[in-house]
């Protein structure tokens, strides 16, 4: 009675890790494939910054241009004025992707004490609003000094490998791509842990496979932690 109770429970035991194993390696084939399409697009333009970054490669196919835009008069008093007003002049679809004030301040030259007698009036920078448009395969930047007649626009245009290096750095994008990246860096976190458990599970040479994992840890943290000590 005693041998059978206990086969039954090793049984058991043997049939619940069968199920988890299961489970883990359907679920990690599901997410596998969520994140497949974007997976070989961030593997193929991880490679492109990684080397563009090391080798100073300038992409290929970006195009930029720079011109002088005449404002209207009266020119516009805020940056969401200017902005609504860009949106209707370039026929956009959507509103300016970020604005930043740089708000005026003295030169710099006056700064640093230069040129300036004791009662001179100090020189000042006068405010500036930068406004981006667009989106990964075109970007429309517009620099405006208050008080000036016109504003510049600098514009450029991408091909194919430029825009999928903003896809992936997430480059003007709104927030539901952004969230969506987001599910694909979710998916890999459980790529990676689903993956270690698998072959933990259904392997038995296991303390190869651990000081395979020691040393690629050991490579990495050095690697990282290197250049920080620089």
């Amino acid at each position: 009675m005693g041998t059978a109770a206990a086969t039954a429970l090793g049984s058991n035991k043997v049939n619940r890790r069968l199920t988890f194993v299961r489970w883990v390696r359907r679920t990690h084939g599901w997410f596998g494939l969520w994140g497949a399409l974007l997976g070989l697009m961030f593997g193929f333009s991880g490679i492109w910054l990684n080397h563009r970054a090391t080798l100073k490669m300038p992409l290929p196919d970006q195009h930029q241009a720079q011109t002088e835009l005449a404002l209207p008069d009266p020119r516009p008093e805020t940056i969401d004025a200017l902005g609504a007003w860009l949106q209707k002049s370039f026929k956009l679809d959507r509103p300016a992707n970020s604005t930043r004030i740089e708000r005026a301040r003295l030169v710099p030259w006056a700064e640093r004490g230069a040129g300036q007698g004791s009662d001179a009036r100090p020189l000042m920078q006068p405010e500036r609003w930068t406004l981006n448009f667009g989106g990964p395969n075109k970007v429309v930047q517009v620099e405006y000094w208050v008080g000036n007649k016109s504003a510049n626009v600098r514009t450029t245009k991408n091909g194919f490998v430029a825009t999928l290096t903003n896809l992936h750095k997430g480059a003007t994008m709104p927030v539901p791509w952004i969230l969506l990246i987001d599910t694909l860096a979710g998916s890999m976190i459980f790529l990676s842990i689903s993956g270690a458990i698998l072959w933990w599970e259904t392997h038995r040479r296991r303390t190869v496979g651990i000081a395979i994992f020691g040393v690629a840890v050991a490579v990495t943290m050095a690697l990282a932690v290197g250049p920080l000590q620089l």
